[in-house]
């Protein structure tokens, strides 16, 4: 590969010299491919020329860096998942299981952390240590969240610690293997916190002698590491082989290597993934779910012979906010928000528009698969219900209630707008971009607008800090603008309460506060929708819909 390599790098010097009308991206960019496509072969022939086991998915709206401090969305978090790990993980269910650290404790007075690491789990290898195995140790813990809160870092995760860990040493490494984490209050929900992308370690070295570009050059202790990436083209992973979850009798992981590919068009991916160039497949969109999903949720024949479904609950809560900061609006009635959330069909909404893919919304804001999930006192939806809350409205709308979404939802929120007039309230559907609708709801200008909330940890404090007074956006993700003193003390209660009947009763009261002010109409909680080749086995996706690839074997 290298000598092929060289020679095309010879051939652009020459090219530079004879012709200087060819532009260098163009070339560069054609170097890039050649690259890649010569690993690939060589994964698929090896030294003995038996073929490697390649796992292949799509990354439809790219990926922007493969730091865990920059790891906020979806796909980012999917790639560094892979590549990385923090003192402890999430297991299928997600209950907060060991990782780098085999044990921890806890201070009676819930402020002190102190976790034991595993011995001999090992950074990738790296240039900088000259071919010596680099362990990872307390020390690197330290580092690598002191990076996260600081501001020169710019990280997307330094919420995660402001406001509770100690002022003064909030991380301590007392030896190599023992790392110490202190706050300043009692937190409930700190160890799913720290099974977030934003905790996993790094080396210190190698992220300071990359700088800004360890994103696009990562080393972590993940089962796979980094091989290459071209953007817009390709990334490829390969497999680690001295992860440290790995043992005599289950090889983890289970492939020699993960591509992922950039085509931006979902039904260009799609069509890459039923001719086989793909091993996974998501994010079906309503162009063309009823070609894969009957009306139950279930694969279509065409699609049922070659493929297998995985549909999973995800927590992600879906609903229409209002805005309870707008006096000027006849949604500032609670009688007119509870008509609308009463008389909105949920069942037909999953049925006919989502092809069974979700759960209707049942309960409370806190979705199914969380231990904080309750069941609604009124029956959410219940016309009967809905026209009388209707008739208590001091003045009823004048004009349409405008509700501002986005295109992806349109066909959600054109039922709400049939579902509203069948009980005499006109609805004004604005569409608008997405990153308009964020800007808007996060500013306080709209009404009333869908929106949804995706946890960031599974823990049902994620969902009610969307209500907290404090959280009002835009310096948090309240944007329903809420503001309840009782719910506000409860809430703080929640964060350090540790007994989980009391902490349920908490949950429960507060719920209870938000059912009947109703700040917003529910709408489903979500659930995840993956299709795999038959050939891929032992495929894993947890409930906040990241992959687990550790266990993953492709049948020849």
């Amino acid at each position: 590969m290298s000598v092929i390599y060289k020679l095309w790098s010879h051939r652009y010097l020459c090219l530079n010299v004879k012709s200087k009308t060819i532009k260098k991206g163009i070339i560069n960019r054609f170097l890039v491919v050649i690259h890649i496509t010569f690993m690939l072969i060589s994964c698929k022939n090896g030294n003995q020329n038996t073929e490697k086991s390649i796992l292949r998915f799509n990354s439809a709206t790219g990926i922007t860096s493969l730091d865990p401090a920059f790891a906020r969305t979806q796909e980012n978090i999917r790639t560094v998942n892979q590549l990385f790990n923090g003192l402890v993980q999430l297991d299928s269910n997600l209950n907060v299981a060991p990782s780098i650290a085999k044990k921890w404790t806890v201070s009676g007075d819930g402020k002190l952390y102190t976790f034991i690491l595993n011995k001999g789990v090992l950074f990738h290898n790296h240039p900088l240590w000259e071919g010596e195995k680099r362990e990872v140790n307390a020390y690197d813990f330290v580092y690598s969240f002191e990076r996260i809160i600081d501001p020169t870092t710019a990280s997307d995760g330094a919420w995660i610690f402001n406001g509770i860990v100690d002022e003064s040493k909030p991380f301590v490494a007392l030896n190599d293997t023992t790392f110490q984490l202190r706050l300043n209050k009692p937190f409930a929900p700190l160890l799913s916190m720290l099974t977030m992308a934003y905790c996993y370690v790094v080396p210190q070295e190698v992220v300071q002698k990359l700088g800004q570009n360890f994103g696009k050059n990562p080393v972590g202790t993940g089962p796979f590491r980094f091989a290459n990436w071209a953007d817009g083209i390709k990334l490829n992973l390969i497999k680690n082989e001295n992860y440290f979850e790995s043992t005599s009798s289950t090889s983890i992981p289970g492939i020699d290597a993960i591509s992922v590919s950039f085509i931006q068009s979902k039904q260009t991916e799609l069509l890459e993934f039923t001719q086989g160039k793909l091993d996974l497949f998501t994010g079906i969109e309503s162009s063309f779910k009823d070609e894969i999903l009957t009306a139950d949720g279930t694969l279509t024949p065409k699609y049922r012979e070659a493929f297998v479904l995985k549909k999973s609950p995800f927590l992600n809560t879906e609903y229409l906010a209002f805005n309870m900061d707008d006096a000027e609006s006849p949604i500032a009635d609670v009688n007119l928000r509870k008509a609308i959330h009463h008389c909105i069909d949920r069942e037909a909404m999953i049925k006919y528009l989502r092809n069974g893919v979700g759960i209707p919304a049942e309960g409370g804001f806190c979705p199914k698969g969380l231990p904080s999930y309750t069941i609604a006192w009124d029956k959410p939806y219940d016309l009967v219900l809905a026209k009388d809350y209707l008739q208590k409205v001091a003045s009823p709308p004048a004009e349409p209630l405008t509700l501002t979404t986005t295109s992806n939802y349109l066909d959600l929120c054109i039922l709400v707008q049939e579902n509203c007039a069948e009980i005499g309230i006109p609805i004004k559907i604005d569409v608008v971009p997405s990153s308009l609708l964020k800007q808007r709801k996060s500013s306080g200008d709209l009404a009333f607008f869908r929106s949804s909330w995706i946890a960031d940890y599974p823990d049902g404090e994620n969902y009610m800090a969307c209500f907290y007074g404090p959280n009002k956006a835009p310096n948090g993700p309240n944007y329903t603008r809420f503001d309840n003193a009782d719910f506000d003390s409860w809430y703080e209660q929640l964060l350090t309460e540790n007994i989980p009947a009391k902490r349920m009763a908490l949950f429960a009261a507060m719920q209870r506060i938000l059912e009947v002010e109703q700040p917003y109409a529910l709408l489903f909680y979500d659930e995840s929708i993956w299709l795999r080749s038959k050939t891929t086995k032992h495929f894993k996706v947890n409930a906040l819909n990241h992959l687990d690839l550790r266990y993953v074997t492709i049948e020849k």
